[in-house]
């Protein structure tokens, strides 16, 4: 056991560190944003060394949009007349907008992993990246339908990271799952009472 808590410190810091940032995240604290900062670059680690190259790229991303989601949930409110940034919900011309950059994504990252790296899972280490980066900027903005894509990202991770013997992931992403469905029941609640 010691020599495996050893062997995966990182992981096991960003783990926690993650499901700090989930609940934070439910309860839509702009203190989610440094802690997801934290995850992120230890997470950038634990994805290069396991061969995840777009996940640890997408760990990148998270740095910069933990920077811009922090400076946006505490200033944004401002550029909307509010005294705290509200829960939006998906136009449909955003949605088209994210969907062709989604699928944009998801092609370019395929094509990079297949043509540039060892990676065994290029495909669905492209489909989970390219939702991530996706849902993440949704969240930034706090569009509550990131929720839904979060869902579904996770629940793809559970099995991807449990292949690729991230155990501790896997079971991250499994409370993910489940603390996404909650995240989204709880935003939906905040937004029907501030809509009354």
């Amino acid at each position: 056991m010691i020599n495996w808590l050893i062997a995966n410190w990182i992981e096991i810091i960003g783990a926690i560190a993650g499901f700090i940032y989930i609940f934070l995240e439910i309860k839509g604290k702009p203190s989610m944003w440094p802690i997801g900062l934290i995850t992120s670059i230890f997470y950038i680690l634990v994805f290069f060394y396991s061969g995840f190259y777009a996940e640890m790229g997408l760990q990148f991303y998270y740095v910069f949009i933990s920077i811009y989601g922090w400076y946006w949930w505490i200033n944004g409110a401002k550029y909307k007349q509010q005294k705290i940034l509200s829960i939006s919900y998906l136009n449909k011309k955003t949605g088209v907008v994210l969907t062709i950059i989604s699928a944009f994504l998801f092609v370019a990252i395929s094509f990079l992993l297949i043509n540039y790296t060892d990676s065994t899972v290029p495909y669905w280490d492209s489909f989970t990246t390219s939702l991530s980066i996706t849902a993440t900027w949704m969240l930034a903005r706090k569009i509550i339908e990131h929720w839904y894509i979060w869902i579904l990202v996770n629940f793809v991770s559970i099995g991807l990271y449990f292949y690729k013997d991230l155990y501790l992931t896997s079971i991250l992403f499994a409370a993910y799952f489940v603390l996404s469905i909650v995240g989204f029941i709880e935003w939906k609640k905040i937004a029907n009472s501030a809509s009354q």
